[in-house]
């Protein structure tokens, strides 16, 4: 798949991800070493304050920035995050209200991209990251990942 080509990715993602089906996320774009993704607020998306609990948003943030890395691989390979930083700037939003999450991959190598995101709710900034994340090669048919990798 050439770097030019949008990705049909709103479907096979959620199938991939139950987690993030399960928190609503939409998949709005991943090409070209960018991607975006939102989410409609919800009082389950939300801390003891009433404000959106920063676990959904460091998700989105961390799935934005491997999006926009996967992007960048012609065969489209998974990656894990290795590093991942953030800054909370202001409350993420209220029940009612709507999250983007962007990311961009600004480096790259063989086997490692280095990404940014961003999370607002309309024309304020909540959040910033940078991420650090591992290509890994594609499971052959019948392959089963905890025993490639060791993960639990």
């Amino acid at each position: 798949m050439s770097e030019t080509t949008s990705l049909p990715i709103a479907q096979p993602t959620q199938v991939l991800n139950p987690f993030l089906h399960d928190m609503g996320v939409e998949f709005l774009e991943m090409e070209n070493g960018r991607a975006r993704l939102a989410l409609d607020l919800t009082g389950r998306h939300m801390n003891s304050w009433q404000v959106t609990h920063g676990g959904v948003t460091m998700t989105m943030l961390d799935v934005v920035m491997a999006m926009a890395g996967r992007s960048l691989s012609d065969d489209l390979k998974g990656v894990v995050t290795v590093e991942m930083k953030t800054t909370f700037l202001q409350p993420g939003g209220v029940p009612g209200g709507r999250i983007e999450a962007r990311g961009h991959a600004f480096h790259r190598s063989s086997t490692m991209c280095f990404c940014e995101g961003e999370v607002w709710n309309g024309d304020k900034l909540i959040a910033k990251a940078m991420g650090t994340f591992k290509y890994l090669r594609r499971l052959k048919s019948g392959e089963n990942m905890k025993k490639l990798y060791g993960s639990d």
